[in-house]
């Protein structure tokens, strides 16, 4: 009894036979994969090509798959009796377009209107080795849904829940701030009778002056305050910390809590009293446009003069500032000999002073018409500059009062 061979749901008798039918089953995936057999012009094409006969099938496998081809042209409507709906042999160009095969997969089972009727090719359409294919890619692409919809549920939660996060953080310093701005000029928590503060140097003991009544409250609430900025108009209205460095009150609020907005401080170098000549005060450049976030809009001339004045009191003395230089710069190497401007604490001469003023005045984005003079009194707000790497955007002024 001669060997059977089996390929495409049909038997052969030979091995010839069978490898023929084999290289026909080649080519029927291959134009499955090339061409979406339920749109009707992809199906017109394809069944122009295989009348064409530049490529023929070997074995009945590829006829009977040109029959199929020649009777969904039918039902469209564009054939008459072709000689491929009779049977007769039909090639594909090696050349053609190529579709994905995931969109073949997804056609075969999705219904469509022909004139009114519905059009259906279901996987029985198809031998069992297309169909377990077939069915195969039908899972994948299900899983990758599926997968797909689990990550965007994820990234969904997450980000929905660090907006919440950061929108609740935000009020929450908002209301915080409006509090601590309502014990200003409050005697909850003064003491009638504090004991003078001592001040001990190298050389001698300087007695510090009296905290001023408006800020006794916030002082006795937290000793660590040393002042408060505000300019009228904007967001700025915050107390100003010191501590013995610059990393603590990057990351905590007034109240010592931890706080990604951290706080406006003092530079640790710098004195309220007896008072450095420029004191630097620092605050995160925020994107809500808390702490610094908004001193970027110093750039501008037009928003310069109309918010030219600053005041920023110490808790020992008001005081009122006029803008005189807006600049971007860079934190630079220690080794690198340059003027450093969050170093101008204090000058030790007029020279010295005088080459500082015109370090900044060449550095400023515009001309204010403002100046100073040795022995005058400066403040200097500081925050990052996103534009640059380690860069830094500044705003210096002078006391007028």
């Amino acid at each position: 009894m001669a060997e059977s061979h089996t390929a495409g749901g049909g038997q052969f008798r030979s091995k010839a036979e069978y490898e023929a039918a084999l290289r026909d089953k080649k080519k029927i995936e291959k134009i499955c994969s090339a061409y979406n057999l339920k749109n009707p012009k992809a199906v017109l094409e394809l069944h122009q090509k295989l009348e064409a006969g530049s490529c023929g099938f070997e074995t009945a496998l590829g006829k009977g798959f040109i029959n199929k081809v020649a009777e969904l042209a039918k039902k469209h409507g564009d054939i008459r009796g072709s000689k491929a709906a009779q049977g007769g042999k039909g090639t594909i160009g090696k050349s053609g377009n190529r579709r994905n095969r995931e969109d073949t997969s997804r056609s075969l089972n999705t219904e469509v209107k022909d004139k009114g009727k519905d059009d259906k090719v279901s996987l029985e359409d198809f031998d069992k080795d297309m169909q377990r294919e077939i069915a195969a890619q039908l899972k994948a692409r299900d899983r990758r849904r599926k997968l797909l919809v689990a990550l965007c549920t994820a990234g969904a939660v997450i980000c929905f829940g660090y907006f919440i996060a950061y929108y609740y953080l935000a009020e929450k310093t908002d209301v915080d701030y409006e509090q601590l701005a309502s014990l200003k000029n409050s005697d909850v928590l003064t003491s009638p009778k504090e004991e003078a503060l001592v001040v001990r140097g190298h050389e001698e003991e300087i007695e510090l002056p009296d905290v001023l009544n408006e800020y006794k409250t916030l002082y006795n609430k937290n000793r660590r305050l040393i002042g408060w900025l505000k300019i009228d108009d904007t967001i700025i209205d915050y107390p100003v910390m010191q501590t013995t460095n610059n990393e603590y009150y990057l990351d905590h609020n007034f109240n010592q809590e931890k706080d990604n907005n951290g706080s406006i401080f003092m530079d640790a170098a710098c004195v309220a009293y007896p008072r450095s000549q420029n004191l630097i005060l620092y605050g995160h450049h925020m994107r809500s446009g808390k702490m610094f976030g908004d001193l970027e809009k110093y750039a501008s001339e037009s928003y310069y003069k109309k918010h030219s004045i600053i005041q920023f009191d110490t808790i020992y003395e008001k005081g009122t500032y006029q803008v005189m230089y807006v600049f971007r710069a860079k934190v630079l190497k220690e080794n690198e000999i340059a003027f450093k401007y969050y170093q101008f604490i204090d000058a030790n001469s007029p020279e010295e002073f005088n080459s500082y003023m015109k370090e900044m005045e060449k550095m400023s984005l515009y001309d204010t018409g403002v100046s100073a003079e040795y022995g005058e009194e400066l403040l200097t707000l500081s925050t990052c500059d996103h534009s640059q790497t380690d860069g830094r955007f500044a705003v210096v002024a002078k006391r007028v009062q």
